[in-house]
């Protein structure tokens, strides 16, 4: 049965610093934006990059695991009922990483069935602690691109056991390839957020079949500004559906979920913004 977690998260604050660079497609432009150990990489599938698993959350969450088919998911859901849905998609240290799921509660407090399952099916996901020498092993059987298979298990779920007929999707990092991958691939997806993630490997990465917002920090080590401004023109090129690209200035790879605001006071006012803007972009499309 779908979860019926209730969640009281508090809306976050409109901005008070404007972001700057925001391009946009056919879109109207949506408006605008929490936990330390060392350094990760990962936020495309041919190079993994320095990404700090940033202000680690002491947070247990709202929702309940479930087991569906092969895998488990972390489910939370609003306190009245709905029919649309968002797949939360994990970066690198796996769907039990707390600041995750608060991202997952966080779109349940706005009227979404918010569900994080475990694309990595039950491998072990990244630690701060491991080898980086090691990670493009690691990364050889848990490839974004490679998860039609859990993706038909969720949407399944989601229609069949929460009755969900509107569905998105949200990834960061490691998911954000992953969202990116999912909205070239299935249709029935109404929007898509990524998150600082980009595929980069397939020729018709461009033709996205639903709106899709792409996030990035100006200081991403991982995604340059030069992909970025590709992605932005290639989309105009060749994308027929709305999309936006946004960079947030002075940030750094991982802010939207893994900087927490309140030891953050400076960057408090962009990492609320760039959530608005992504609860904003799934209000407008489903």
């Amino acid at each position: 049965m779908c979860a019926n977690a209730p969640v009281s998260l508090a809306e976050p604050r409109r901005a008070a610093q404007r972001c700057g660079n925001v391009r946009c497609g056919r879109a109207s432009e949506p408006r605008r934006t929490d936990s330390g150990e060392t350094e990760a990489k990962m936020a495309n599938e041919a190079k993994p990059c320095p990404c700090d698993i940033g202000d680690k959350m002491d947070y247990r969450g709202l929702g309940e695991e479930v087991q569906i088919e092969h895998i488990q998911a972390y489910v939370t859901k609003p306190t009245s009922g709905t029919d649309k849905a968002v797949i939360v998609i994990q970066d690198i240290y796996g769907w039990q990483l707390p600041n995750t799921r608060y991202m997952a509660d966080l779109l349940a407090s706005h009227g979404y069935i918010a569900i994080c399952p475990d694309f990595y099916v039950g491998k072990e996901p990244w630690r701060p602690t491991d080898d980086w020498s090691t990670f493009q092993e690691w990364l050889q059987d848990r490839k974004p691109t490679n998860i039609n298979r859990e993706a038909d298990a969720v949407l399944k779920y989601l229609k069949g056991s929460c009755g969900a007929k509107r569905i998105a999707v949200v990834g960061f990092c490691w998911g954000g390839v992953a969202t990116h991958h999912l909205i070239l691939n299935y249709p029935e997806l109404k929007a898509g957020v990524s998150v600082y993630g980009i595929v980069r490997e397939t020729e018709d990465r461009y033709k996205l079949h639903s709106p899709t917002f792409f996030i990035f920090a100006e200081n991403d080590h991982v995604i340059p500004l030069d992909q970025v401004a590709t992605l932005e023109k290639k989309l105009q090129e060749h994308c027929t559906v709305d999309f936006k690209v946004k960079i947030f200035p002075s940030q750094t790879h991982g802010f939207v979920h893994r900087k927490r605001g309140d030891i953050n006071p400076k960057d408090k006012p962009i990492i609320e913004e760039a959530r608005k803007d992504m609860i904003n972009w799934l209000n407008k499309y489903i």
